[in-house]
């Protein structure tokens, strides 16, 4: 390990009980597979504001801004060592404002669809965000912890961080 490291950020919006998801295709990292609702690389100005990088793909991807939507929160940290580089990945989860028109919304960087809660297992997504999505559904919408997950071959195993 020669300490390349990869730090990415998506956001997965939701209107009740439904999450918009992307189709990525073409990338050069994430191809023909579900994402959040966008999401991407770092620019080097914003590595101490994943904040700032996930709003400014949002914005790129989708033409949605932060006024568009309510209750933006950073709620997963996920760690995968691949291909030779330390894959962060950090996860913000928000609401879809009502007066947003979902017809509307379209991505630069693939199709989005809705999915209900109970059809996301049989989505073909990368490993971190397979399991981090499932944990939310299972666990963390129903909470307001930030949990930190480490990547292995079955999984992740997530743990809730804990300011002290």
């Amino acid at each position: 390990m020669d300490g390349k490291l990869r730090n990415m950020a998506s956001i997965y919006l939701r209107q009740k009980n439904r999450f918009l998801l992307l189709y990525r295709t073409g990338s050069r990292v994430i191809a023909d597979s579900y994402t959040g609702t966008a999401g991407g690389h770092f620019e080097p100005e914003e590595l101490n504001d994943a904040k700032a990088c996930v709003l400014r793909e949002l914005q790129e991807e989708t033409g949605l801004t932060e006024q568009e939507i309510r209750g933006l929160k950073l709620r997963y940290i996920t760690l995968r060592l691949k291909n030779g580089e330390v894959r962060q990945n950090y996860y913000f989860f928000a609401e879809l404002e009502e007066h947003v028109k979902t017809k509307d919304i379209v991505s630069n960087e693939g199709q989005l669809f809705w999915f209900e809660e109970e059809e996301l297992e049989t989505l073909e997504m990368p490993h971190s965000a397979k399991y981090m999505l499932r944990h939310y559904v299972q666990t963390g919408q129903y909470t307001d912890c930030l949990y930190g997950g480490v990547a292995v071959e079955d999984g992740v195993e997530f743990i809730e961080l804990k300011e002290f």
